[in-house]
């Protein structure tokens, strides 16, 4: 018959998993100390990288990216404060603010014609055109930055993904599943037709014509009934590179 530890016994295997558990503990703090003091030291090299570097991370789009990325490891975000200590060394909260500004002039200007939806490769180039003179690349990640800071002002800007393109919104339109469908299709030639529709997605007719008319009635299309075959194009600023080569110049 096996026989049951003593009370001694109980106590002893009792302090042996406290030691343990004590153990375990002090090894967790060591090793959250150690990363704390890791991280510390982390953050101070990038201070000291970020002042012998100013003038490539406002200048090289490139650089910059890489420095955004060295910030995110470490938990630091140069663009929480304008008033903070990244603003102050390098300015970058002014770049970005200045951008952001530039954004909300451009999707404007572009508004009437593509009903407040244009391409983040459109926006792109029309910043590169206005900003020429200031000799400061933009790219689309300072864009993307940029955008994600205008949020908090409550303003309806949002960067959505149609297929292979990033759209950026600048009206508080709600789209919907059969819309985006649509305007991924209208991405090959910048139009559809009910039929092309119809025969891409095997929709009624009513179903087509109902997204259709919501697009048109948002400002998101434009119609043109032109064309020898008789058909109806439905045409898209947005995803079309006709209209993005012949938008307003900014």
């Amino acid at each position: 018959m096996r026989r049951r530890p003593g009370i001694g016994g109980l106590q002893k295997a009792a302090a042996t998993r406290d030691q343990y558990r004590l153990l375990g503990e002090n090894v967790a703090k060591i090793r959250t100390d150690l990363m704390k003091e890791q991280l510390a030291t982390f953050k101070s090299q990038l201070e000291e990288f970020a002042r012998k570097h100013k003038n490539d991370i406002r200048k090289n789009p490139a650089f910059r990216a890489q420095f955004h990325e060295m910030c995110a490891k470490v938990g630091v975000d140069p663009l929480a404060s304008n008033k903070g200590f990244w603003a102050e060394l390098l300015g970058i909260g002014d770049f970005y603010y200045e951008l952001g500004v530039q954004i909300i002039e451009v999707c404007m200007l572009t508004r009437s014609h593509n009903g407040g939806l244009i391409s983040l490769q459109e926006l792109c180039n029309h910043l590169r055109q206005r900003r020429k003179k200031d000799r400061e690349a933009v790219t689309d990640d300072d864009c993307l930055r940029a955008i994600s800071k205008l949020k908090v002002l409550g303003s309806g800007f949002e960067v959505i993904t149609v297929g292979k393109k990033k759209l950026v919104r600048s009206v508080p339109t709600e789209l919907n599943k059969d819309h985006n469908q649509i305007l991924e299709l209208a991405q090959g030639q910048g139009f559809v037709t009910v039929e092309e529709v119809h025969r891409r997605h095997s929709w009624t007719s009513g179903r087509v014509i109902d997204a259709l008319e919501t697009l048109l009635e948002e400002g998101l299309a434009m119609i043109d009934d032109g064309d020898k075959d008789g058909k109806r194009r439905y045409w898209f600023p947005c995803v079309s590179s006709v209209y993005a080569s012949s938008g307003a110049d900014t």
